[in-house]
């Protein structure tokens, strides 16, 4: 049977968070907050490193393009879930969910890079403090996060490509907020092996591999931090690290309990669960991670608010 006589589905419908009529405008409210704080705490993150030159350090440009990311992929999300917490029908079209997917994956992945990014910094900086400056210098900044960026594009074209090859006949009900690959799979009429197989790869390499070497780095950081004998250098080398690691925790735990599970184990309204959790609130935490547990953040925060009060 050709392709073009089995994709009679133009739109999906999305079932969304809840379908209780009275609960609606109060999560409007909590997620309309939420997405507030994430825009008001990520973009301070970078205002606060573009106006401190104290803080153009590679960590600190790692954390940029990490707060610029979770800035994007959250975009992707939140205006279409908002709007249809009113909306009686909450329907997207075919060619509309196709951009939230590859948009969503791509900036999903570069965060994966980044955090890897990071955990090597951190490693470098630990390792070899005296030659970081050489090491860590701003050309090869550049080009590590320029790579995070383009792996994330090319490598979500593949994963949204090998999605919507295959063909939607019969249900187009989403048990979803937004249109996810794990959900398209469960709807097509056509066999999806080759296109799970295909992101099962994708998975590996930009979900299990940056786990993978983030562990080997902190490994490794842990047993420079055992040598180091005194107390101040113990806790000046955990400070530098424990802020990555715990939002490394946080989001990857997270996202690879939807990516990489049986199917077996599947529940759409755990995976709803799940999908808010590293939709939202880990972007929510990560700028309070970084500015409450960092010295160095919050000083350009009070120098900063010093200086819109002069003025």
């Amino acid at each position: 049977m050709a392709r073009s006589n089995l994709t009679s589905v133009t739109e999906f419908i999305l079932l969304g968070l809840s379908s209780r009529p009275e609960l609606q405008v109060w999560l409007f409210l909590l997620f309309l907050v939420i997405y507030l704080m994430i825009l008001l705490g990520n973009l301070l993150i970078v205002l606060l490193v573009l106006v401190n030159t104290s803080l153009h350090t590679p960590m600190y440009f790692f954390l940029t393009n990490l707060s610029i990311i979770e800035v994007c992929y959250t975009s992707c999300v939140f205006p279409q879930m908002l709007e249809h917490f009113f909306a009686e029908r909450k329907s997207i079209s075919y060619s509309c969910c196709v951009t939230p997917v590859y948009s969503f994956l791509s900036f999903g992945i570069a965060e994966c890079c980044i955090l890897s990014v990071m955990a090597y910094d951190r490693y470098v900086a630990i390792r070899d403090p005296l030659r970081y400056s050489v090491i860590m210098n701003r050309g090869v900044c550049v080009r590590l996060v320029t790579v995070s960026w383009m792996g994330g594009f090319v490598a979500s074209m593949v994963a949204t490509i090998a999605t919507f090859q295959l063909s939607f006949c019969r249900d187009n009900v989403i048990n979803h907020f937004l249109c996810e690959t794990p959900a398209l799979f469960r709807l097509s009429c056509t066999d999806t092996s080759q296109a799970e197989i295909i992101t099962l790869i994708l998975c590996v390499l930009t979900l299990l591999c940056p786990v993978i070497f983030i562990t080997f780095s902190y490994t490794h950081i842990i047993n420079i931090v055992l040598r180091i004998r005194s107390a101040h250098g113990h806790r000046k080398a955990f400070s530098t690290c424990s802020s990555h690691l715990l939002v490394v925790i946080l989001f990857f735990v997270t996202v690879m309990s939807l990516y990489m599970r049986p199917k077996s184990l599947y529940s759409p309204e755990k995976d709803k669960i799940i999908t808010v959790f590293y939709v939202a609130f880990t972007p929510t935490l990560n700028p309070l991670i970084y500015s409450l547990r960092n010295k160095e953040v919050k000083i350009a925060l009070l120098k900063l608010l010093g200086k819109t009060r002069d003025t």
